[in-house]
Parts: C-alpha cells; structure tokens; sequence
C-alpha cells in the first residue's frame, strides 16, 4: 500500500472513534474492540515475524478484555484492569514462544516487538475511560484535534526532519485551539497534551519510513491504528494529572 494511506486508515480509525464517543457507549466499546482486533492482525504483519494468527490473538484479545472491562468496571477505576490483561498478554507471548522451541527464526524480534503489539492494543481503552471519566468534550477532543493535525501533518511526503516538527508544532497548537472552541481547558495543558500527542504520533511515522518496504493491507492497519490506540491512554492520564 502506498505511504499516504496509513495516515488515511489513521484518520478514519480517529473519526469512529470520536463518532462512537459521540453516539453511545455501546459504540465507542465496539470501535475500541475493533481497534484493538486491526493492532491484533497488523502489527505481526508490519513486523513480518512468525506464527502470525497465534500472535495476531494473543496481541488482540487482551486489547479487547482491557477495552471491555474499562467500559463497564465501577467508576473512577476505569483502567485498573489494564495492567492485568497487559501482563497475561505479555507473559501468553513468552509461553507461546517458549513453545516454538529452540533454534526457531526471529524469536527475540518476535518476543518484544509482540510485547509492544500488546501494549498498544490494550492503551485503546483509554479513549473509553477518558470518555467516561470526563464526558465527550474537555481533553477527549482536544486529543482527537492534536491527533488528526499531526495524522494530516504525516501525509506531507516530506523529509522527516521537517515533517515531525510541524507536526508536533501544528498538534501544539491545535490544542489549545480545541480547548477554547470546545471547552475551557487552559491553555497550557491543552498545548501540553497536543505536544505530547504530536510526538507520539510522528514517531510511528517514523516508524513507517525505517521500515522502508512496502506493506500489505493488515500491516498498514496495524502500523496506523496503534498510535490511534497509545493516543486514548495519553489524553485520560494527561487529563487526570493536569486537568482535575
């Protein structure tokens, strides 16, 4: 698939997201579910390890696990079973490769680089807790605005070295933009979360243009939506540590 379209299935993952917050809870659960199943199958395609439908399920099914239990566990512990799916998920990776045994092709890359599939299926719950835990407004769109400035910011096929700081300076400022039109959040943990978003998401661009061959539909998905996924978690505890 070509560059440009993983910053378009980004951008599309970002609005069901932002359209389920909007619509009911039931929604935004089934985009999360659905969200943490694209990291699931895609990233062992990005990163074209072994024994991909045994590691597209232990990487996906605690993503959906961590995204259920945020929607429905009493408040303010929206997130307190996260860690526990991410830690079986990570310890089901390590069994499943112990399994494979001895001698087995590509059993390092496929340990960490599963361990972080599995990191980031599991942050998506946190466009759920963010959610709950403050409304549809405040740092949810503020996220959701600093996200798709830095996503559009990626499609510029320029060089890295120009791209990332526009975006990371265009998600800066969308920010505090979101914050006065949609809520009224200070200007300084606006900019704060948008930085921090920006980063987040030019590094996975970055991610895309080390790997340098070209990928099938599944990794694409994988490769866009997970940073789609990270951005969820970072806007409720930015939301918890500088907001309330």
């Amino acid at each position: 698939m070509k560059w440009w379209s993983i910053g378009v299935i980004g951008l599309a993952g970002l609005a069901a997201v932002v359209a389920g917050a909007y619509s009911s809870p039931q929604a935004l659960l089934a985009v999360a579910v659905l969200t943490a199943v694209g990291v699931g199958i895609g990233w062992p395609h990005f990163l074209g390890i072994p024994a991909k439908k045994t590691l597209a399920a232990l990487i996906g099914l605690p993503g959906v696990g961590s995204a259920v239990a945020a929607a429905y566990v009493p408040a303010p512990a929206f997130l307190d079973w996260t860690p526990a799916f991410l830690a079986a998920g990570v310890l089901a990776v390590f069994v499943m490769q112990l399994l494979r045994g001895t001698g087995q092709a590509q059993r390092l890359e496929s340990t960490l680089g599963s361990c972080v599939g599995v990191l980031l299926s599991c942050l998506g719950a946190g466009w759920i807790a963010c959610s709950r835990f403050n409304g549809v407004r405040e740092m949810f769109l503020v996220a959701a605005v600093s996200a798709a400035i830095a996503l559009l910011a990626g499609l510029i096929r320029w060089p890295d070295r120009v791209v990332a700081p526009l975006g990371i300076a265009g998600a800066g400022l969308a920010g505090p933009l979101a914050g006065l039109v949609f809520s009224d959040i200070a200007v300084i943990p606006a900019a704060v979360a948008g930085i921090v978003v920006g980063a987040v998401l030019v590094s996975f661009r970055r991610l895309v243009v080390l790997h340098g061959e070209p990928l099938n539909l599944p990794a694409a998905v994988g490769i866009a939506l997970g940073p789609v996924s990270a951005v969820g978690s970072l806007a409720y505890f930015i939301d918890k540590l500088l907001i309330y």
